[in-house]
């Protein structure tokens, strides 16, 4: 008598059960897209009181850059008013990055609400997407005015390019994830005046609403390998491609500070207290 051997033959007509490395990705996934939509919403009710403040703050800072500048100069020529057009931009995303987003994250320190927030089943870098979204969101509104005003007060004609928004994105990204990880890594106090001396600086000493030429040699060489002048460039290339360009260089440095400032962020976030 034959002996039969039952061996276990797939049905072709049965799915595959995905891998169980599968479902845990999967479900990893789908988890930190929900924390990220609940971050999202509890930071925008957490700030719902003041954002609409924030965000006419933001507001007028872009258009009084645009017009102040031009009351300053006087008789502004059209080059110099193609500058303060497309630089006013700029600024709006990095007075919201470099200012207002480390001034909020040391209240936050100081008042205890960022050590709760550490206490919260959350991985840090989607609590860091769900703030930097809304620091994106703040400033959005300035920059769309700061481009109107800039068109209207002197007559200008842009040529915006395709990548714009995503140019805006990374520049939004870097100046506020600088000011996270500074606010997170600095003591309170020393962050909020280091704020200070930054918004002096970004206005005054960098190459935004002014061709880099305008300042002296050794501090060119400094703005070469700082982020404000690439973030200046990308926009202004963006705006007005016909006038301006942006060395490849350039994207370089803002992508290396973009990539840098995240990681410190996010390393800032997840140390032990």
């Amino acid at each position: 008598m034959s002996t039969l051997t039952a061996h276990h033959q797939p049905n072709p007509n049965v799915p595959k059960r995905p891998a169980a490395s599968a479902l845990s990705e999967g479900a990893t996934k789908t988890n930190a897209f929900r924390s990220y939509r609940l971050m999202l919403i509890w930071q925008l009710r957490r700030q719902s009181q003041y954002l609409p403040l924030l965000i006419v703050v933001q507001s007028a800072l872009a258009v009084a850059t645009v017009i102040g500048y031009g009351m300053l100069i006087g008789d502004v020529a059209p080059a110099a008013a193609l500058f303060l057009a497309t630089g006013a931009p700029t600024i709006t995303l990095v007075s919201v990055g470099f200012v207002m987003t480390p001034q909020m994250m040391s209240q936050s320190k100081t008042e205890g609400s960022a050590d709760w927030m550490n206490t919260l089943p959350v991985p840090r870098l989607v609590f860091l997407a769900a703030d930097l979204t809304v620091w994106t969101f703040i400033a959005l509104p300035g920059v769309v005015l700061a481009i109107v005003a800039g068109v209207w007060r002197y007559d200008l004609e842009l040529s915006v390019a395709w990548w714009i928004v995503p140019a805006s994105l990374l520049i939004s990204l870097t100046a506020a994830s600088i000011g996270y990880a500074m606010a997170a890594l600095l003591p309170p106090m020393v962050a909020m005046l280091l704020t200070q001396l930054l918004i002096f600086i970004l206005l005054l000493f960098s190459p935004i609403s002014f061709p880099a030429s305008n300042l002296p040699a050794w501090l060119q060489t400094v703005h070469e390998w700082l982020p404000i002048q690439p973030m200046a460039d990308l926009m202004r290339a963006g705006l007005a491609q016909d006038a301006f360009s942006i060395s490849t260089g350039a994207v370089i440095t803002l992508i290396v500070w973009c990539a840098a400032s995240v990681a410190a962020a996010g390393w800032a976030l997840s140390r032990r207290r």
